[in-house]
């Protein structure tokens, strides 16, 4: 805005510091950019309830089967993401334990092997095992549970430790690189700065701010989860159709007598309803999560009561954990339940070349977690003047199209 003081000049702008902002920001500062990452509560919103699953098999949804190629990729993305983050002091919570998958009653055996065959169209390795077998691997199963299956391939990691160490990594970049600006801006982004501030299809050259100031930047990339859409200046005509699905989770501490209470994380179907239990190094267990869309922000009684309920048919003892915390927190949805990620088109059917200065990175909905390797490849890749074609179905515009400012006025 004309007048307004510039709080800084860099080549980055993150509006949104949760896990797949800080992602983002961390790996555009590896390759040598400045970065301002744009949030007044850093990792506080999704990323800090969520449970860090990465399961791109397990979370295999009907009718999401083109979000499978995204999900693997990302997956195997993570060891070399986390490894420069991973310090003796400190971890990530990157875990390489398995996930094994099981079912209550006979309805649940059925479904189950339902989405196994699914899961086998599309090449991936769901291992059936008999309970016996997988009281085996996990000794405190509940023994009356009708069926299960072993996925090797579903990992874990801890969004809190990851968003933590993303942080520290991105303000020992600022200092090695001595960057004079402050990385870390904690105030609401309002709205775009374009070159034409008539003109939102114009060339997006920075972000306004809460209190008046504003950030210049060469590229604004816009991972701030639900407020994306209700940012100001974004292009005419796009829309961002993003919904919240709130999520109540439940964290556990294990007594020392009943650790470790697991060591794979357990994915289950309880009377069609999943639960699942997921083990931290630090003694804890995560359990979650509901998912309602009824527009209340609160921890719903209900959800805690069906958490604990249904948990302990799978795991009986954990009517013996201390109940620590809980917590609820939306998730950005879609409508496809993919994310919106990209640059946005100026011209319909992707004529008139994309915007310059802008790329778009939210509704990542229940796997902002597993997907933020992959966007964040994905944003240096279109930092860098590479369109990678292969995620185009991704693209932001994909329910809308921008128009110009004078249809805008026109219509």
């Amino acid at each position: 805005m004309t007048g307004s003081p510039v709080l800084a000049d860099v080549d980055v702008a993150v509006i949104g510091a949760g896990i797949v902002g800080l992602g983002i920001a961390w790996t555009a500062a590896q390759s040598g950019r400045t970065v301002a990452v744009i949030d007044p509560a850093p990792a506080s919103g999704a990323t800090y309830a969520a449970a860090g699953m990465l399961a791109p098999v397990s979370e295999l949804h009907y009718q999401e089967e083109g979000l499978l190629e995204l999900t693997l990729a990302s997956a195997a993305l993570y060891p070399a993401f986390v490894k420069p983050l991973e310090t003796a002091e400190a971890s990530t919570g990157y875990r390489l334990t398995r996930t094994i998958t099981v079912g209550a009653d006979a309805a649940d055996r059925q479904a189950l092997t339902d989405l196994r065959e699914v899961q086998l169209q599309h090449g991936l390795l769901v291992e059936p095992l008999t309970i016996r077998e997988a009281r085996s691997m996990e000794p405190l199963l509940g023994p009356q549970l009708s069926s299960a299956f072993n996925v090797e391939q579903d990992h874990q990691a801890d969004p809190r430790l990851l968003a933590s160490r993303l942080e520290s990594a991105i303000a020992v970049t600022a200092s090695q690189e001595k960057w004079t600006h402050n990385y870390s801006i904690r105030q609401n982004a309002v709205g775009l700065l374009h070159e034409d501030q008539s003109d939102t299809t114009s060339r997006v050259t920075g972000v306004y701010l809460a209190d008046g100031s504003s950030v210049n930047a060469g590229e604004v990339i816009v991972a701030n989860g639900l407020a994306a859409s209700e940012l100001n200046g974004l292009p005419a005509g796009l829309k961002l159709p993003l919904r919240p699905v709130y999520g109540d989770i439940l964290r556990l501490r294990v007594p020392e007598r009943l650790q470790p209470l697991l060591t794979a994380t357990i994915r289950g179907l309880v009377r069609g309803l999943p639960v699942y239990l997921v083990p931290r190094s630090d003694g804890t267990l995560v359990i979650g999560a509901t998912s309602r869309e009824d527009g209340s922000a609160a921890v719903s009684a209900g959800g805690v009561h069906q958490l604990l309920r249904d948990s302990q048919v799978l795991v009986p003892a954990v009517a013996e954990l201390e109940l620590i915390e809980t917590t609820a927190r939306a998730r950005p949805g879609t409508p496809d339940n993919a994310p919106l990620l990209g640059r946005v088109s100026r011209a319909p059917g992707g004529g008139g070349g994309d915007i310059a200065g802008l790329i778009i990175a939210t509704g990542f909905f229940r796997h902002g977690v597993l997907l933020t390797p992959i966007a964040a490849q994905l944003c240096l890749q279109l930092l860098d003047g590479t369109d990678n074609a292969r995620w185009n179905r991704f693209r932001p515009d994909r329910f809308s199209r921008p128009t110009t400012s004078k249809e805008a006025q026109l219509a």
